[in-house]
């Protein structure tokens, strides 16, 4: 039993060693110099998704503009199918999935809204009719793996946001 026990630590202490020796590092919340933030545009497929990223980096979505310190304005999203290549029979053997999503944003002090920014997410996948079923259950996941970074790449410009201080009258 005493055995048992050792060799169960041993090998936890051994697995944490070696993830620690390669780099492995959970990712942390994002840096955001920012506390409130007013969310506008249009409802968009990363809108839920997005809004739990803030809550869980501690960004509080306010409902009056009043009370936020930046302001977040999602213009809107297009999802593209390309071929990327085909077979010598005319098949296709390969496509290549965009998603964009646009927004802009600005600071509450600041009358006037930031540059159109566009965050760009790619993926390519091979196709093949014989197993139909798999490679649309693969693109599915591959549009929802976009999506989620996506998010993550807003979030990180949104940490180059260095609102300014409110001014007391």
């Amino acid at each position: 039993m005493q055995i048992l026990i050792m060799r169960r630590i041993y090998w936890i202490l051994l697995l944490t060693l070696a993830l620690s020796a390669c780099g492995f590092q959970l990712r942390g919340m994002a840096e955001l110099s920012f506390k409130n933030l007013y969310l506008q545009g249009s409802t968009l497929s990363i809108s839920r998704e997005l809004k739990q990223s803030f809550k869980t980096n501690g960004i509080q979505l306010v409902d009056q503009q009043e009370s936020a310190e930046v302001f977040l304005e999602l213009l809107g999203e297009t999802n593209e199918k390309r071929i990327l290549s085909l077979s010598g029979g005319g098949l296709v053997r390969e496509y290549e999935l965009n998603y964009k999503v646009n927004f802009r944003t600005r600071d509450q002090s600041s009358p006037t809204w930031g540059q159109v920014q566009t965050v760009q997410v790619r993926r390519d996948f091979s196709y093949d009719d014989k197993v139909l079923l798999g490679k649309a259950e693969e693109e599915a996941r591959l549009n929802s793996d976009m999506r989620k970074d996506a998010v993550r790449e807003l979030l990180r410009r949104l940490t180059a946001i260095k609102p300014a201080a409110k001014t007391q009258n």
